[in-house]
C-alpha cells in the first residue's frame, strides 16, 4: 500500500467508495462489539479528524482509522489492545494495531525535531512534513528485547516496582546503538537480575504501540547454578520456577502472568508446553 500512500485521486476515491470503513480511535481506545468485534463506520458515520490509511482488503475495501473522540454507538464500549487484542480477529487485531501505533506517533510528534516548527499530516498518515524546513519525518518505532530465561528445567520470572506484588513476567529492554539484539538480550538480564545468559534464540516478534515498540522474543539459557539478583531499581524480586510449580502457582493465582495478547505470554506457555491459567 506504500505506493496509494501518496496518490492524492487515489485516496479520494477510496474515502468516497461506499465500501470504505472507518475505525475510529481515541488514546489507544475503540469501540468493540461483543464477540468481541471492532467498530467500523461508514464514511459518512465517522466524525472529522485525522485520517491514516490502514490498508486494503483482497476485496479492494479500504480502512482508514481517524483519531477523534469516540461517538455514541449503542451496544459497544470503548476498549484497548489490552483488553481485547487477544480476542479479536486477525483483521481487527491488525487495524486496532496500526491505528493506535499511528496516532501514538502523530500525538507526539507535533513539532519537527530539527527546527521545533509544526508539522502537518502527509502520505495519508504515514509521515509528518514540517511546514518550515519541509523536511519528512517517519513513524518511529523502538527495538526492544523480550526474553524467557530457563536453564532447561526451570524459568525465570520477575516482578516490577510499580507492580501489584502477585503480578510477574519474563525479562524486557530496549536496544541500546551499537548493540546487536543478542547482546541486548544478554545486557539487560545481568543488569535486572545479575544472571549470566548464552545460546540466545529468536523465536519471533509482536509490533506494540503502546507507545511504539517492536518486542523482540527471545530464549535464554542461564549459565547452572545462578540464583537470581535484582537491580533494586527496576526489578522487585525474581525466582526460578519449574514447570510443576509454575502450573500449581498459577492455579492457585498466587502469581498472575501477563495477558494473552502479549509476545511474553506466548513464550511462557510455549517453554511450559501448554496453556496456564490467569493473568493480568
Amino acid at each position: 500500500m506504500g505506493e496509494r500512500r501518496r496518490d492524492e485521486a487515489w485516496l479520494a476515491a477510496a474515502w468516497d467508495d461506499p465500501r470504505t470503513r472507518v475505525l475510529v480511535v481515541e488514546r489507544g481506545e475503540a469501540l468493540v462489539r461483543p464477540g468481541p468485534a471492532l467498530v467500523l463506520l461508514s464514511r459518512e458515520e465517522a466524525p472529522e479528524g485525522e485520517r491514516y490509511l490502514l490498508g486494503t482488503d483482497g476485496d479492494g475495501v479500504a480502512y482508514f482509522a481517524v483519531s477523534a473522540p469516540l461517538p455514541a454507538v449503542e451496544g459497544t464500549e470503548p476498549a484497548d489492545l489490552r483488553k481485547v487484542g487477544a480476542a479479536l480477529s486477525d483483521r481487527d487485531a491488525g487495524l486496532l494495531t496500526q491505528a493506535v501505533g499511528l496516532q501514538n506517533w502523530h500525538t507526539t510528534h507535533t513539532h519537527c525535531p530539527r527546527c521545533g516548527a509544526l508539522t502537518t499530516v502527509a502520505s495519508a498518515g504515514h509521515t509528518r512534513i514540517c511546514t518550515v524546513d519541509g523536511s519528512e519525518h517517519f513513524p518511529r518505532t523502538d527495538p526492544a528485547v523480550i526474553m524467557l530465561v530457563h536453564d532447561g528445567e526451570r524459568i525465570l520470572l520477575a516482578s516490577g516496582f510499580r507492580w501489584p506484588e502477585n503480578r510477574v513476567s519474563i525479562l524486557a529492554g530496549f536496544v541500546e546503538p551499537g548493540e546487536s539484539l543478542e547482546q541486548a538480550v544478554a545486557r539487560e538480564v545481568w543488569e535486572e537480575v545479575g544472571v549470566t545468559v548464552r545460546d540466545c534464540h529468536y523465536l519471533g516478534s509482536q509490533p506494540w504501540p503502546l507507545p511504539r515498540s517492536l518486542m523482540l522474543g527471545f530464549f535464554a539459557t542461564a549459565d547452572p547454578g545462578q540464583e537470581p539478583r535484582v537491580d533494586g531499581e527496576e526489578i522487585r524480586g525474581a525466582r526460578w520456577y519449574t514447570r510443576e510449580e509454575l502450573k500449581a502457582v498459577t492455579e492457585a493465582r498466587e502469581i498472575l502472568l501477563p495477558g494473552r495478547v502479549s509476545i511474553a505470554r506466548q513464550l511462557i506457555e510455549r517453554w511450559y508446553g501448554g496453556r496456564l491459567p490467569g493473568d493480568w
